[in-house]
């Protein structure tokens, strides 16, 4: 007869608005063992499974902390109530957790206060001030049995939950009667069980004692501060992205470029710092998606996008908001969880015209058959071959653009969405790579008169010779980097330039003038014009990921304000509760120049 094995759920911390997939072990009537699921409509032997999801729902609601959301809050941020922020923000649970976070927390006040009054008095009372032994005064104690209605939004059950046991101070609703749940907001502060059983078909009776798996508390999804655009264009004024009007004026259009780190990377080994429910696929994908969403990008450009993923989530979901998809995998012979680019853009702003895929390891193998000696070629081809891409996307506008001098021509655009991961050791194979792609563009450019974007993470620093050829068009002779050429693959040096006048979008901060733009300039580097980082894990930072744009067809109207290094090191390090990959997403508004041909 059909029995179940065992239960058991990938991660016992639920959280809201992360779909809960438990993992069943069953045994079939021939003794065989499978995890697949056993249907109503499709019996085994007479028998299917039935499955239920509890809200365990205590007289006793527990309030969790709002920076480490696994403990339950014992105390309560006043000032965040007077100035409407969400009141799970409000929460802590100690004084030294409540002070550790302060520098961070008083950015939501300053922003939410901002906007409800300009009475200097007024802000004092709404922040108070820490006495000595560092705990805030404007905090108030929550007994143990605080209840806060607050917490669940008003949100209503799917269906209405059916009361089914009540007992020592706990009342059982049902709340779902499929294999997985998604915890609503409902559901914070609650534990949730779940229950399955063997059924008989015929009497729709069960068959032997349920197998049940109980939850810890259910916890809200971490929201990180929205980040807004920055004008650069010569007006001072915060775009905000979390409206629900459109971001893009007239003219304009924006692009999103991201390195989303694949769940077959995102190992606790690597990253031993990030709790293992935030570092969970399951929790990440939904924190990705309401991040990528919200920025409301005409043109998305990920790296690191797994085959399954694309496939299963981000095409299907990035579809219900309007976009349309492509993508190239990694080309490897390995398992489908390998990894690629993925380019979406908007169907109501573009058209797609044409596609284009670079495959590095076919350069590779054209190259080692030009250049290198019989007797090297397999060393050659062990060094070149990395299983690289890159995604390149002809695109039509749909939108007018200024300086429309020539009304009937169509409005092109062509976007490289690359990752060039490649060993840091492996300078002239990085280098490589980086020139066959704009050798390739340059080949697109010199067809059709059309704006170009380079997008991607290249791992490379600002100022290594990737960098200078994207940047400046050319390596100078001398660049240490050159020092590296076991195949001489980058000889003559002089060829080692390009003729597209690509400039790094986020160069733009540090050109412009206005007290935002200040305040960003602070997190760019002088020396090189670029971010101090876009890449943060406990043992490295620095820049890794770029856009650049032809500068004589496009400008750049704004860009997404850069993350300070100190609200990211509160959770150690990236990825963290708050942001979901070990890179941060850059995003620039551009505006098409009048057309001139080159």
């Amino acid at each position: 007869m059909l029995s179940v094995i065992r239960v058991h759920l990938p991660s016992d911390i639920p959280i809201v608005g992360c779909e809960l997939t438990p993992y069943v072990l069953l045994r079939r009537p021939d003794k065989t063992v499978t995890t697949e699921d056993v249907l109503e409509s499709a019996p085994i032997d007479g028998h299917f499974l039935r499955y239920k999801w509890y809200r365990i729902q205590s007289d006793r609601k527990v309030t969790v902390c709002s920076v480490h959301p696994t403990e339950q809050a014992t105390l309560q941020c006043l000032g965040c109530l007077k100035v409407k922020i969400p009141v799970a923000k409000s929460y802590h649970c100690s004084p030294k957790c409540f002070s550790d976070a302060w520098q961070h927390h008083r950015i939501l006040h300053d922003r939410a206060a901002s906007a409800v009054n300009e009475n200097g008095a007024e802000e004092e009372e709404l922040f108070g001030r820490f006495n000595s032994s560092g705990s805030g005064v404007i905090n108030a104690v929550l007994p143990p049995s605080a209840s806060s209605p607050n917490l669940t939004n008003g949100s209503a059950p799917l269906y209405p939950a059916a009361v089914t046991q009540r007992s020592g101070g706990e009342t059982w609703f049902e709340v779902g009667h499929s294999k997985t749940y998604t915890p609503s907001a409902d559901d914070i502060g609650h534990v949730l069980k779940f229950e399955c059983v063997v059924v008989d078909a015929e009497t729709k009776l069960s068959i032997g004692l349920s197998s049940t798996i109980t939850t810890s508390h259910v916890i809200p999804a971490p929201t990180p501060t929205p980040r807004h655009l920055i004008p650069v264009s010569g007006v001072d004024v915060i775009v905000h992205l979390d409206s629900d009007g459109r971001l893009s004026s007239a003219g304009t259009f924006t692009v999103l470029s991201y390195n989303i780190l694949a769940d077959s990377y995102a190992t606790v080994e690597s990253y031993s710092y990030c709790p293992s429910w935030a570092l969970s696929w399951a929790y990440r994908r939904q924190n990705l998606l309401r991040e990528i969403v919200g920025y409301r990008a005409d043109i998305v450009c990920l790296q690191e996008v797994q085959g399954d993923h694309f496939e299963e989530f981000f095409a299907p979901e990035l579809e219900k908001h309007g976009y349309q998809a492509l993508y190239k995998r990694k080309t490897s012979e390995a398992s489908h969880t390998l990894d690629g680019c993925a380019t979406f853009f908007r169907r109501d702003r573009f058209s797609h015209v044409k596609k284009y895929e670079v495959e590095f390891n076919k350069a590779a193998q054209s190259l080692t058959e030009a250049l290198v000696p019989n007797a090297q070629k397999k060393n050659a081809l062990n060094r070149l071959v990395k299983d690289n891409v890159a995604l390149i996307a002809v695109l039509e506008a749909k939108f007018g653009q200024q300086g429309a001098d020539n009304p009937g021509k169509r409005q092109l655009l062509c976007v490289a969405n690359t990752h060039v991961n490649v060993h840091q050791d492996l300078k002239d194979v990085k280098l490589w790579q980086v020139h066959t792609l704009l050798k390739g563009l340059e080949k697109i450019a010199a067809s059709a008169d059309i704006p170009m974007l380079v997008c991607g993470d290249f791992n490379a620093a600002p100022g290594s010779a990737p960098h200078s050829l994207l940047a400046m068009g050319k390596v100078d002779p001398m660049h240490p980097d050159l020092s590296v050429d076991p195949l001489g693959i980058l000889r003559p040096h002089t060829k080692l330039s390009h003729q597209l006048p690509l400039v790094s979008a986020y160069s733009s901060f540090v050109r412009g003038i206005g007290p935002a733009l200040e305040h960003q300039r602070r997190r760019m580097d002088p020396a090189t014009n670029e971010p101090l980082f876009t890449n943060c894990t406990k043992d490295f930072i620095g820049t890794h990921d770029y856009v650049f744009y032809t500068a004589d067809s496009l400008t750049v109207e704004s860009l997404l304000e850069l993350l300070d290094e100190n609200s990211l090191r509160k959770d150690t390090a990236l990825p963290s509760p708050e942001w979901s990959s070990d890179h941060i997403a850059l995003l620039a508004e551009f505006r098409c120049k009048p057309r001139t041909r080159r």
